[in-house]
């Protein structure tokens, strides 16, 4: 079975060389597999809770529940910034993405960091992934900052991820933490990671967007 790891930067290795099918279970159908990496910080990686309870795992769960073609690579690494997402992409490149789906910007929303860096380095990650491979399909996951982080820069926040989905015609999860984030009783005691039920509700929240661009792809 692919194994997805939770991921530092040792483990990304993991998870890029072991969520490829092994080759008793693929046979004949590898070359039709498709590869989706969800390239991601601490919410991707699963921080506090099991690999194969981070929502990443639990979208290929319902990927081969659906049997379609398509392999999760967890890239999500605790405290990454679009900054060292974008230094990293380089390397994930190396292998062939199908589905680049960006789940970045949390933190740099909680350092307070300017949002036209992030809306710079989310573009500059389109950019090189549509470079490598121009048929590659984009997902952009929403993040919102907490009221605390005042309102303008919230909304300012907010609305970036939906700029840079709609100038490149890119899939949009409105809001990734929609119906966990704040919520007491889905997370873990930092009221920041979901905890193992919360991530079952993020993978549901991914996959209401995700499922119809796999399925298209399929066909």
């Amino acid at each position: 079975m692919p194994i997805i790891c939770r991921v530092s930067l040792a483990g990304l290795l993991c998870s890029t060389t072991l969520a490829q099918p092994a080759a008793a279970e693929a046979g004949a159908t590898a070359s039709a597999q498709k590869t989706i990496v969800f390239l991601g910080d601490s919410l991707s990686a699963g921080a506090g809770v099991k690999p194969q309870e981070a929502f990443p795992a639990v979208v290929q769960e319902k990927i081969r529940a659906r049997g379609l073609p398509f392999e999760v690579v967890n890239a999500g690494v605790g405290g990454e910034t679009t900054a060292g997402g974008l230094r990293r992409l380089d390397w994930l490149l190396q292998r062939r993405i199908d589905v680049l789906v960006l789940e970045l910007g949390g933190n740099d929303g909680l350092r307070g960091l300017p949002v036209r860096n992030l809306k710079t380095n989310l573009q500059a990650m389109i950019d090189k992934a549509k470079a490598k491979y121009p048929e590659v399909k984009i997902v952009v996951a929403g993040m919102q900052m907490p009221p605390n982080a005042g309102r303008p820069y919230a909304d300012e926040f907010r609305e970036a991820f939906y700029e840079v989905a709609r100038e490149n015609n890119a899939t949009m999860i409105p809001f990734l933490l929609e119906g966990v984030g704040g919520a007491r009783e889905l997370n873990q005691p930092d009221l920041i990671h979901p905890n193992p039920t919360g991530h079952r509700i993020v993978a549901d929240v991914v996959w209401k967007t995700l499922e119809p661009l796999l399925v298209g792809m399929d066909t």
